[in-house]
């Protein structure tokens, strides 16, 4: 893990009811591959994609970003920026190291039906296909 690579804030999405002070930690299984547990928490610095994250989320709760602070060392998200985006513009990143609940925040972009019926669409390809893999 490197030193420092982004000043934030940064964001955590999901349908968990979180409140200021709670810690999320990895160990729990992947939101989109239910069959893998976790070594690293994921967050974002962009809100958007946090939301985009919670609007994924399997489960009923209603999605949900906070704003988060990581409480040790932190890398860029290979399932992304080696993947997808080299340079890292989506801004991602994951830890092994908890994640600390700072405050929830309101004024995230929701999807529209439409659009949420289409990213749902399209990671259920990603997942069908064995390139989408999870490097964990």
């Amino acid at each position: 893990m490197s030193e420092r690579l982004d000043d934030g804030p940064f964001f955590h999405g999901t349908k968990a009811d979180l409140r200021p002070g709670d810690l999320l930690t990895a160990g729990f299984r992947s939101n989109y591959r239910p069959d893998v547990v976790m070594n690293h928490i994921y967050f974002t610095a962009v809100p958007d994609g946090a939301g985009l994250a919670a609007e994924l989320v399997a489960g009923d709760g209603a999605p949900r970003v906070y704003v988060v602070e990581p409480t040790g060392a932190f890398e860029d998200d290979p399932n992304v920026t080696d993947k997808k985006f080299p340079g890292n513009p989506t801004r991602s990143y994951r830890s092994t190291e908890p994640l600390r609940v700072v405050d929830e925040v309101n004024d995230w972009k929701r999807l529209s039906p439409a659009e949420l019926k289409a990213w749902r669409e399209r990671l259920a390809a990603i997942l069908a296909d064995e390139r989408g893999e999870i490097i964990n």
